[in-house]
């Protein structure tokens, strides 16, 4: 291409308005939208160069450097581009990608180049000053955190996913009790009249993770003992499970003293664990009167459920779950759910078994001891069914789980081995010779049947089996 300049300040040019020109026969180079790129030296980058360069099919990525900021680099990819820093460090070779270029502009990019090579040169490795700024926003976060973050929100997330260690899940019972403890209250009461008031953990709910400390739990307890003090002491250990939990988590970790609930000065106001232990039980003589008790219920579902808990040994909820799924009458056995294994079995006594096949089935209903107009289809609450019983025997006070004890003292008295009614119960092995001889269900049935007939001989119950249906019945 050719220019003409004209300069029209020259004194030739005078006032005839004569103009000289100047012909500059330069021809300006411009490279192809398709030339390649040179790649072995540094160049000014320009956005042409960095919009032709590509990479080559047999490479991986190439760089092309910048001949104004030191250090400065275009890579390439088969499928971006983007501004890199590159240089040595104790004869380390940094490299750190600045952006992409469709982002960053050249002159941006060389700006950020020159500031990592002021730190290069100072000695400063910026990879790991860029940790430390990551761990101090970390850090910063995790603190704003602490701040807002509440016993509420951390114990929504406990009740979800803080199961005990090798369970997949809370027990039912278990996870029903942490939720009445933290329930806030003023809901209708199911039975009676009037609201519920809050359980002995709901004042904590509202109280930031950080202030949970043992001055605070300590106050805390005090004023819930003066409501229960057993109540108070169990939502006590409930709330040091909880706090261990949220030592374990990322997202509590550091919020929280795991031990602030284990504090002595927590501890030592807690009522004495074995000054308040239950032996509540039915005595060898009280047992006539429970089972005449027992003949006046009108509820034979619940007759025949506080029956099995005697001669069981089993928990209120273990039995209560039992389906006729888990029934074998023709091998004489049940199995129910465990509080410490997952399930046991136990030999289906020929009493039990008998009062058994006579309660009613419910279709759609698969509980042994169903109950249609309750929740959750079977029953649920059979305290005043024995507190009628009690009441017509004359017996003193006796908890559904003193049943559970009475089974463990008539076993002892019928000549059972402890070993034989610890497993039929459910207990852990008492010693090392306990636990390596667990028994079959042959083993154990011969004294779970004298069990049977001993508790049915004190208690003045006549049974005979009826070997003719194939199926038991009971004598009145």
């Amino acid at each position: 291409m050719t220019k003409i300049c004209v300069d029209r300040n020259s004194p030739k040019s005078g006032k005839s308005g004569y103009m000289v020109a100047t012909w500059i026969g330069a021809k300006m180079a411009r490279a192809r939208r398709d030339a390649p790129v040179e790649l072995d030296k540094a160049i000014d980058l320009t956005a042409g160069a960095i919009e032709r360069l590509v990479c080559p099919t047999d490479k991986q990525q190439v760089f092309l450097r910048d001949a104004k900021a030191p250090g400065l680099r275009v890579r390439v990819t088969a499928g971006a581009k983007s501004f890199v820093f590159e240089a040595k460090l104790r004869r380390q070779t940094i490299r750190r990608t600045i952006g992409d270029v469709r982002a960053w502009t050249i002159e941006r990019a060389r700006v950020e180049a020159n500031r990592l090579r002021v730190l290069i040169d100072a000695g400063q490795d910026p990879r790991e000053l860029e940790r430390q700024e990551e761990h101090e926003r970390t850090a910063r976060a995790a603190t704003a955190k602490a701040e807002v973050v509440t016993f509420g929100e951390a114990w929504t997330e406990y009740v979800t996913r803080g199961k005990p260690k090798k369970k997949a899940a809370w027990k039912p019972r278990y996870l029903a009790d942490m939720q009445k403890m933290a329930s806030r209250g003023g809901e209708a009461k199911k039975r009676g009249k009037g609201l519920t008031l809050p359980g002995p953990i709901a004042p904590l709910l509202d109280t930031r993770l950080k202030d949970i400390t043992p001055r605070a739990l300590r106050g805390w307890h005090s004023k819930e003992a003066v409501r229960g003090a057993a109540q108070a002491a169990r939502a006590v250990q409930i709330v040091s499970g909880f706090l261990r939990w949220c030592s374990t988590e990322d997202a509590f970790e550091g919020f929280v003293d795991p031990l602030a609930a284990r504090d002595p000065r927590v501890q030592d106001h807690l009522p004495s664990a074995s000054g308040n232990r239950r032996t509540d039980a039915l005595e060898e003589g009280q047992l006539a009167a429970w089972f005449e008790g027992i003949g006046t219920l009108r509820n034979r579902t619940a007759a025949v459920y506080l029956q099995g808990l005697l001669l069981t040994g089993a928990r209120r909820e273990e039995l209560a779950a039992l389906k006729w799924s888990d029934v074998d009458f023709r091998w004489k056995k049940l199995t129910i759910a465990d509080k410490v294994g997952d399930t046991r079995t136990l030999p289906l006594t020929p009493y039990l078994s008998s009062i058994m096949r006579d309660l009613p089935r419910i279709e759609g209903n698969g509980f042994v001891f169903a109950s249609p107009g309750a929740k959750s289809g079977r029953i649920a609450d059979p305290r005043a069914a024995h507190a009628s019983v009690l009441e017509h025997g004359g017996i003193g006070h006796v908890t559904l789980h003193g049943l559970r004890r009475t089974f463990a003292l008539m076993g002892e008295q019928a000549g059972c081995p402890a070993g034989a009614i610890a497993q039929v119960m459910g207990h852990r092995p008492g010693s090392m010779s306990e636990r390596y001889k667990p028994r079959t269900m042959d083993q154990l049935r011969p004294y779970l049947e004298r069990l049977e007939i001993f508790v049915l001989d004190k208690g003045g119950v006549p049974f005979v089996p009826d070997s003719k249906l194939g199926k038991l019945r009971a004598v009145a």
